[in-house]
């Protein structure tokens, strides 16, 4: 079984170096560049897919249609979830990384950008960047709306939705596209290669590269690669 994970192209705010977590900012001309050349090294080495799965983040959406239309595949049976959401930085969302570790100080900014277990400062309900307030999510319950995660909280809701809905395609020997985030997809590769949570913080995506795995019936991992 072949599953192919793309993170997304730069984005705005991946350029201006901000939190993003699930404010929905669109992606940087590099970003639409990225996602270009991920959908022709695609293509070039063969690749075909049968299903794509995203989040409902449009830098996410914009990178699989952009890759997709370079592999000169015009229709796709593609589904969105929340669930496949970059991590929810909370209060952080906005905020410089930079003058955000001048303030914290180097250390407790990357323990909330890549360790496991520590939460961002949380929401208050109130805020604008509670996602409760943007109508893409009025569907959710209040247990499942963020107000801020750790990688841990990331994992249990990308972890479920790929027992519930992604597996079952690969089963069906459906070649399996996931266009997604940083920290979502450090999540599914934590679940799927039992990363331990200190090793997990030395894992870094690079936007817009294609990371291919080959599953065995067991979904254990036979190889692993990038293409570009």
């Amino acid at each position: 079984m072949k599953l192919v994970l793309l993170r997304h192209g730069q984005s705005v705010w991946n350029k201006e170096n901000r939190f993003t977590g699930w404010t929905d900012v669109g992606l940087s001309e590099k970003g639409v560049e990225e996602a270009k050349r991920a959908g022709v090294a695609l293509k070039e080495q063969g690749f075909n897919f049968n299903i794509a799965f995203t989040s409902v983040l449009k830098r996410a959406i914009d990178t699989l249609e952009i890759a997709l239309k370079e592999m000169g595949i015009e229709s796709i049976e593609t589904k969105y979830s929340w669930k496949l959401n970059e991590r929810h930085y909370g209060a952080l969302q906005g905020l410089n990384k930079a003058e955000t570790a001048e303030k914290y100080g180097d250390e407790q900014v990357r323990l909330w950008r890549r360790s496991a277990g520590t939460r961002p400062p949380l929401l208050d309900i109130d805020d604008e960047r509670y996602p409760g307030n943007d109508p893409k999510y009025s569907s959710l319950s209040e247990d499942e709306l963020p107000r801020g995660e750790n990688l841990f909280d990331t994992i249990k809701r990308v972890s479920e939705y790929f027992e519930s809905d992604i597996k079952k395609e690969l089963i069906e020997n459906k070649n399996v596209l996931i266009s997604a985030h940083g920290n979502s997809l450090r999540a599914l590769i934590k679940y799927l290669e039992n990363i331990s949570d200190e090793d997990i913080i030395n894992l870094e995506l690079p936007t817009g590269i294609p990371i291919v795995y080959e599953l065995d019936d067991d979904f254990k991992v036979i190889k692993k690669y990038n293409l570009i």
